[in-house]
């Protein structure tokens, strides 16, 4: 039963940290990790501790596919160089440095390394914290940076680990060797998974929309183990399998396949990344209890020194980088993972969050050395690890007041693109309506109808393109609204012809069945009034 028991009580401390989280303006992933330390003192949950299997196999592929199929490949290309530098320069320096520090604080060279290599990654799902607060383009490279960096980290972790337990020797075309597999391996797999998994749900969706959910639930997972059983990087398979499905879902798959998964991956994510950040808290009262008392203080100590390592590592080079590059472009407007504007460095600079891909890393560190000797350090680094994670995390505690003082720019680019999408195409329908009427016999009345219908919301978006300011600062003090006056009176019918049909099933006079199906239609209706669901689904 207590299998049973934990899982009640991490649903429970979910909705109860989100909603304290919530209530109290806190960053939900920090609330949710109090609530793991306070969960990891009940007594029959003591000895409770967590595989690492669990974090590699259950939580990574399922949210780092979520994460996948939301990022945009159009401003991952965009910025490439950015991206790419992130993921690796820096992940290297931040080991590196990490290393290093914890060096100077009696950990050998060899755990070092493993503990520089395990907290040296951005964790992908920690951004979302940050997600309403930036623009686009930096949440994008935030998370491109997130899923991508894992790759570099991981490899110097095996390598780290390979050499302190004594199987492996470092060269220079071993590990050009590791990195190449790590990437490229692990980018082979998810094109070949993503090809597969396209084809296939292209045609089983036409006929079961639930076994086309099935089939995209089980892609991240067989991308992931595909490419660990070669010894490339799951996560790069996981992340390019994801790109790939986001590019051909919309040609290939219905929309009601696509809403169905929309709903589910929403609750599962939001389930399971609430769930993370409290089993992080479990840990961390696990590995106190393992350590002593005698040895927390040093601990503590390691934990919040390697913290300040990884913020100063991250200043120095989102400032250094962009100096580097204003110099090189010569006051270009683009500079390598941020702009030129030190207080938007400074933003950027503290959303560097640590999550689960350093806490699966500790966790699967062995336990002996190849001579059977016990791994040196090995509780203290899963200790320090979630000191980082929770220390890194609680930066999330000041970033609204740092964004404010930041003074970014609102992103309009969204807004127009999302009109002049919508605009274009109902411009094209509207050309297309008399050709399309006759070749369905569509009768006049209805014609019309529809026609009078498509040119209202036609003239409706023309006039939201007309309503954005261009000057900056008149749109930060009159933000556009997209829930315009036509939005409100919409849904305000919306609700009222809800009310007559509710009425109508409690007097008997049409069936639940009815209520049902009418119901459905009013809420797809209210969803894309809302924007939650597009145009046509």
């Amino acid at each position: 039963m207590l299998g049973l028991e934990l899982v009640v009580l991490l649903g429970v401390a979910v909705l109860v940290g989100s909603a304290l989280g919530d209530r109290l303006r806190i960053a939900p992933p920090v609330v949710l990790m109090v609530m793991g330390v306070l969960i990891g003192l009940i007594p029959a949950l003591r000895k409770v501790e967590l595989p690492s299997e669990v974090v590699l196999l259950l939580f990574l592929p399922a949210l780092l596919a979520w994460e996948s199929l939301n990022t945009s490949l159009r401003e991952i290309r965009r910025h490439l160089t950015d991206v790419a530098l992130a993921a690796t320069l820096l992940v290297i320096a931040s080991a590196a440095s990490v290393a290093c520090v914890a060096h100077g604080l009696g950990i050998g060279w060899g755990p070092a390394w493993v503990l520089g290599a395990a907290v040296a990654p951005t964790d992908a799902t920690a951004v979302n914290v940050v997600a309403r607060l930036l623009p686009r383009r930096d949440i994008t490279l935030l998370r491109a940076e997130s899923l991508l960096n894992d790759g570099t980290a991981l490899v110097v972790y095996g390598i780290a680990v390979g050499v302190t337990v004594g199987t492996d020797h470092i060269t220079a075309p071993h590990v050009g060797w590791l990195f190449v597999l790590g990437y490229g391996g692990g980018a082979l797999i998810g094109l070949v998974t993503g090809t597969v998994v396209q084809w296939l749900r292209a045609r089983m969706a036409q006929t079961d929309a639930l076994r086309g959910q099935v089939l995209l639930l089980l892609a991240p997972f067989s991308a992931y183990l595909v490419a660990e059983d070669i010894e490339a990087s799951g996560v790069v398979a996981v992340v390019v399998c994801g790109l790939m499905l986001s590019q051909s879902g919309p040609r290939t798959v219905r929309a009601e396949v696509r809403v169905q998964a929309q709903n589910f991956w929403m609750v599962a994510t939001y389930l399971l990344n609430g769930s993370l950040f409290v089993l992080i808290g479990v840990e961390l009262d696990y590995s106190v209890r393992a350590m002593g008392d005698a040895e927390i203080p040093r601990a503590l100590a390691t934990g919040f020194a390697v913290a300040g390592t990884l913020v100063a590592v991250r200043f120095a080079y989102y400032f250094g980088v962009a100096g580097f590059f204003r110099i090189v472009r010569r006051g270009t407007a683009r500079a390598s993972g941020t702009t030129y504007s030190g207080r938007r460095l400074t933003v950027s600079a503290l959303s560097g969050f640590r999550g689960s891909i350093s806490l699966a890393a500790v966790l699967g560190v062995p336990a002996h050395l190849d001579d059977g000797a016990a791994f040196p350090s090995r509780q203290l680094i899963v200790f320090v690890t979630g000191v980082v994670i929770v220390v890194t995390m609680t930066q999330a505690l000041i970033l609204p007041w740092v964004v404010r003082w930041a003074r970014i720019p609102h992103d309009r680019t969204v807004a127009r693109e999302e009109w002049l999408a919508e605009s274009a195409a109902l411009e094209s329908a509207l050309a297309a309506l008399p050709a399309l009427a006759a070749r369905l016999e569509t009768a006049p009345t209805v014609r019309e109808a529809i026609l009078r219908a498509h040119q209202l919301r036609a003239d409706t978006v023309a006039q939201r393109c007309a309503s954005i300011p261009d000057d900056p600062e008149e749109l930060a003090v009159h933000p556009v609204r997209l829930t315009d006056d036509h939005t409100a009176l919409s849904l305000a019918l919306l609700a009222e012809r809800r009310a007559v049909v509710i009425r109508l099933r409690d007097t008997g006079d049409i069936d639940d069945t009815v209520l049902r199906r009418l119901q459905g239609r009013l809420d797809t209706e209210e969803l894309h009034l809302l924007g939650h669901v597009p145009v046509g689904e």
